[in-house]
């Protein structure tokens, strides 16, 4: 069985989608994780330069065996990184994907202009 002929979508739809409501409030959530998020890990990036940079006796300090400080905190920013992707992940499941679900398939039925409601 085939699919059935899909019309493609028109600047207008595009325009009335990213005027929606929907549209807005999907943004809103989107930086309501997104700003605080990135303001805080462009935070510890930072702090972790200028500590390299300017603190090498503290980056120095011995830890155990041959890790030092520095060592650690540069490991931390990779499991920093993990930790933002996996908390991204679950708040967009719970947040952000079923407004965008719900718009998309708005979208694909052609219900955002007057008229075309289907």
């Amino acid at each position: 069985m085939t699919e059935p002929e899909r019309r493609l979508l028109t600047p207008e739809e595009y325009r009335q989608a990213q005027d929606s409501p929907e549209f807005t409030e999907l943004k809103r959530r989107f930086r309501r994780f997104a700003v605080p998020m990135t303001v805080a890990f462009l935070t510890w990036y930072l702090a972790y330069v200028l500590l390299s940079t300017y603190a090498v006796d503290l980056m120095n300090t011995h830890v155990f065996g041959n890790v030092n400080l520095g060592i650690l905190l540069g490991l931390g920013q990779f499991v920093t990184t993990f930790l933002i992707t996996q908390l991204y992940v679950a708040y967009s499941a719970r947040q952000t994907d079923p407004v965008a679900d719900e718009m998309r398939e708005r979208l694909e039925a052609h219900q955002f202009l007057p008229g075309e409601q289907q």
